[in-house]
């Protein structure tokens, strides 16, 4: 049985990602930090962690990004869901009531305008499901928290308003890690980090290995190479599978242009544009 890391308190996003794509009957383990996330799956206490890596409003988690690369994770999914953020209150309480919200610093921005539309004073938390917990434990009638639907039920809050955030087409990307490969599908892609010598072109001779043989990159990201400063690695998104000729001609070329090459997982991609 499929038992998932996540990082939050009950009833936090991503526990809302694992009973929808996963299954309800899935047992899920809070975590307090992402690196902790790691650390369950790798100790044998979880068997998959769920990790979110990217937002369509405020763009990636780069601790994230640094974690794949420090841990020995195989990405074996990826998972898209559709944030809908409510505004709850413990019950009771009244909208106009409320001088100040708190939530997580992406929840916060994700709701800015709704935000600064009645004047409230913003207050960050260290997750949203935490800030759910904390107010339905304080009991704060002036005090409400942007959080989900599910941290409502679990907590025992009401729901002031539904669907506050600025931009309605919200999503957040996850990645299922594991310690195995998954399974090969034909609607794949595959995610990898590399880094460059400092040199004219070197990260042009590396996308053109992938554009030669007509393989798509959607997405690259550069973060700092922590162990040389002032150098950068480079992941990279590609649609294809590992097993598919065309990406492991892509790859061997690459490490020609390479000074670090590491793939980190070929998986099932989700549906485009929506959850799949």
């Amino acid at each position: 049985m499929m038992r998932v890391a996540f990082q939050g308190a009950p009833g936090a996003y991503s526990q809302a990602a694992i009973w929808q794509y996963l299954g309800p009957q899935t047992e899920c383990l809070p975590c307090e930090t992402f690196e902790e996330l790691f650390q369950r799956v790798l100790k044998g206490e979880a068997t998959h962690a769920l990790l979110p890596v990217e937002n369509s409003t405020t763009g990636s988690v780069h601790p994230s990004y640094d974690l794949l690369l420090k841990y020995e994770l195989v990405i074996q999914r990826e998972i898209i869901l559709r944030i809908e953020h409510a505004l709850l209150g413990i019950q009771g309480a009244r909208l106009e009531h409320i001088r100040r919200v708190t939530s997580h610093p992406q929840a916060l921005a994700q709701c800015e305008g709704y935000i600064r539309q009645h004047g409230w004073e913003a207050i960050t938390a260290y997750d949203t499901a935490g800030a759910a917990q904390e107010l339905a434990q304080s009991a704060d009638m002036q005090t409400a928290v942007i959080a989900s639907e599910i941290a409502a039920q679990i907590y025992g809050l009401q729901i002031l308003a539904r669907s506050i955030q600025d931009l309605k087409e919200n999503y957040t990307r996850f990645f299922l890690l594991g310690t195995h490969p998954a399974p090969y599908t034909p609607q794949a892609k595959t995610t990898l980090v590399f880094a460059t010598a400092h040199v004219p072109g070197a990260l042009y001779r590396c996308l053109g290995e992938f554009a030669t043989r007509n393989l798509n990159l959607t997405r690259i990201e550069s973060r700092p190479d922590r162990q040389h400063p002032w150098h950068y690695l480079f992941y990279v998104d590609v649609e294809g599978h590992l097993a598919d000729p065309p990406m492991q001609e892509a790859l061997q070329a690459l490490q020609q242009h390479t000074t670090f090459l590491r793939l980190l997982g070929s998986y099932a991609a989700a549906g485009r544009n929506s959850n799949p």
